[in-house]
């Protein structure tokens, strides 16, 4: 579930483990993860303290959780937006559109940006947190540098830059649109990218 959207009408109930982690997830991206405590988390999950606990072992376990889960989430989507493409080009492409699709999950005016960023600028270095964030965005650019590697085979070294330079607009795209709370810069960086592409 994203950021944005609201826990399933009233019938049957999921597990303590998923509405925790769905009103954490909520709360963290909203709020921050320093400004919510474990109170506010329970109270919107509809769950005791002790069923928090018994699923997760402390707050910073439910942090570690929150930040697999929208790695796991970003990489379904970045998948199912890859499904029967072949072309190179539309690979890159698909990556700045999950990141569009990921942006446009969450309400109009609630959109803060990369939950994973914002999440990692709130932790101190050494975190564990931090280094999962880290991995999140090494895995994007691996992505996108396997794509660029199929459209310039032979060509390492353009294949590197160009795959950098287009990592580099997708975050800065990204910080951009989570300051001015839309998709507008991911739109746009999205055509950038197309152009780039092209001449490759």
């Amino acid at each position: 579930m994203g950021e944005g959207e609201r826990p399933p009408a009233a019938g049957r109930r999921r597990p303590a483990r998923e509405r925790v982690l769905a009103a954490a997830a909520r709360r963290f991206y909203a709020d921050g993860i320093t400004a919510t405590g474990i109170d506010t988390i329970t109270a919107e999950a509809g769950v005791a303290k002790m069923s928090l606990y018994n699923n997760f072992s402390s707050k910073a376990d439910l942090v570690l959780s929150y930040l697999d889960a929208r790695h796991q989430e970003w990489l379904t989507r970045y998948r199912s937006r890859l499904e029967g493409g072949d072309d190179p080009r539309d690979g890159v492409l698909a990556v700045f559109d999950t990141y569009i699709d990921s942006a446009e999950a969450v309400r109009e005016d609630a959109f803060r940006g990369c939950g994973l960023l914002n999440a990692a600028a709130e932790l101190p270095v050494g975190d564990e947190g931090r280094t999962r964030v880290r991995r999140h965005k090494e895995e994007v650019e691996r992505l996108i540098a396997a794509h660029v590697d199929a459209l310039l085979p032979g060509r390492p070294d353009a294949a590197r830059d160009t795959a950098e330079h287009l990592a580099f607009l997708l975050e800065g795209a990204m910080v951009r649109a989570g300051l001015e709370g839309d998709s507008r810069r991911l739109r746009h960086a999205r055509v950038l990218a197309a152009r780039l592409l092209e001449r490759c």
